[in-house]
């Protein structure tokens, strides 16, 4: 089958299962679903692997970065004023334990080093795919980090509503 034809028809499962999420109010559902609708027919087998013109990737990482980039602006520098030192806290804390959970895994479970450190370390999927890329194993960082990102997607609306049940909003609605 063309590539042109491949990518329309991934462009086309991932489109339709992210549009269908979004009925479900499910936090970053849309993502959510373009990530299991595109994830679910590759791995149907039923048409070839994606392959993706070359630089593809890079201006897509630029659009995700130029969107979530957009959403800075004064009130969020004003809040990081408050918050710069959670934030540090929260960033070491995660690297750390990314880091430690990525040997464990790689000692124990015999994953590859790289694979396992990209893959715990915290981060976004796009983000560390494409690093893992610059390695050679951008496929199976990015294959960690989808279930890593499926499982936060689903669990933490719900944790938050159980540990904040006090707030006006619920984000499963």
């Amino acid at each position: 089958m063309p590539s042109l034809v491949t990518l329309l028809l991934y462009i086309l499962a991932g489109g339709a299962l992210g549009s269908l999420m979004l009925l479900t109010g499910i936090p970053a559902g849309p993502l959510l679903g373009a990530i299991l609708g595109a994830g679910l027919l590759s791995v149907s087998g039923q048409i070839d692997v994606a392959s993706w013109p070359l630089g593809t990737k890079t201006v897509l990482g630029i659009g995700i970065g130029t969107v979530i980039g957009t959403g800075i602006n004064r009130e969020t520098l004003g809040e990081l004023q408050l918050l710069w030192k959670p934030a540090l806290i929260i960033t070491f804390t995660l690297l750390i334990a990314g880091v430690l959970v990525g040997i464990l895994v790689s000692k124990f479970l015999g994953v590859d080093k790289i694979v396992a450190l990209l893959g715990a370390a915290p981060g976004g999927t796009i983000g560390m795919s494409l690093v893992g890329a610059e390695f050679g194993v951008g496929a199976a960082v990015a294959a960690l980090h989808a279930v890593r990102l499926i499982t936060v997607l689903f669990l933490i609306p719900a944790i938050v509503n159980f540990l904040a049940p006090s707030t006006d909003i619920n984000i499963t609605k």
